[in-house]
């Protein structure tokens, strides 16, 4: 339900010396030449904290001044520094969504941290990364719980999420499972099992999740069907399908799916040798 990415490589001093020197000739030159040294700071404290905001707390040097940094990122000039790193974060090639995992390019970038409390994050590359819209509703602002606990996981620091972070058990009948549970993979260390389940309940995937699988689920049984009709072997064609949804992200909702299938040794069984259901 989260893929990992690549972090960008531009968050660096040059970066922001090269936005700091155009805006020498504007109203804000002043300003931006006696903040750039803090705001190399925060950049690099953001790397360091791995964008954690139970770390990374709002700058005051920069509250009242919002609006200055976010038309950097909402109307960077076509010469701008910062317009070739934005647009090289939208125009990833990305076949889901790295939040949640579910088919569809994602068409907006989100702040990891929000650019109202984190405005000197608004054209920090590592603080952007594609969301798909449902994600950035659900995300909103939030950063923390009550318990100053991180909510959502982040695509360029958790290196725990290139392996496998949610696990399906489905229920019973086989011919119409009534609930499904999705949820973190119980190898997870303790702090990432309770990060992974915050990030599952506050991006409501659970809830989403079920409507895929009803029709995924019916989509199975209708393969199932049809690949005993032809002779062939059902978990040798069912293993190739859990390959190929791998080759999306390893925590994509196709790969989920079918490792929860496989993994169900019951099920298994009824899709190789069980009656299945005859309105298929």
């Amino acid at each position: 339900m989260v893929m990992r990415l690549t972090p960008p490589d531009s968050d660096n001093d040059g970066y922001i010396d090269g936005v700091v020197a155009q805006r020498q000739g504007g109203v804000n030159a002043g300003f931006f030449t006696n903040l750039a040294p803090g705001w190399k700071s925060r950049v690099e404290a953001y790397k360091d904290a791995s964008g954690d905001p139970c770390v990374l707390k709002p700058w005051p040097d920069v509250q009242g001044h919002a609006t200055k940094f976010h038309n950097l990122y909402l109307k960077p000039a076509e010469d701008s520094v910062q317009g070739p790193v934005l647009q090289g974060l939208r125009s990833r090639e990305l076949q889901l969504c790295p939040a949640c995992g579910e088919d569809g390019t994602p068409n907006t970038l989100d702040h990891y941290l929000p650019k109202q409390p984190y405005p000197e994050f608004s054209i920090t590359a590592c603080n952007l990364f594609p969301m798909c819209d449902i994600c950035q509703g659900e995300k909103g602002t939030a950063t923390v719980n009550a318990a100053n606990e991180r909510l959502f996981l982040h695509p360029y620091f958790d290196m725990f999420t290139d392996v496998q972070v949610f696990c399906l058990s489905i229920g019973r009948p086989f011919e119409a499972p009534h609930t499904i549970c999705l949820e973190p993979y119980s190898g997870l260390r303790a702090a990432q099992h309770a990060l992974v389940a915050r990030h599952l309940y506050e991006l409501g995937i659970g809830r989403r999740y079920n409507h895929f699988f009803k029709s995924e689920y019916i989509r199975l049984l209708r393969l199932v069907k049809s690949i005993r009709q032809k002779g062939q072997n059902v978990r040798t064609q069912l293993d190739t399908f859990c390959e190929y949804a791998l080759h999306k992200s390893v925590n994509s909702w196709g790969h989920v799916f079918y490792t929860g299938v496989i993994a169900d040794a019951a099920l298994m069984d009824y899709l190789e040798t069980g009656v299945l259901p005859a309105h298929l």
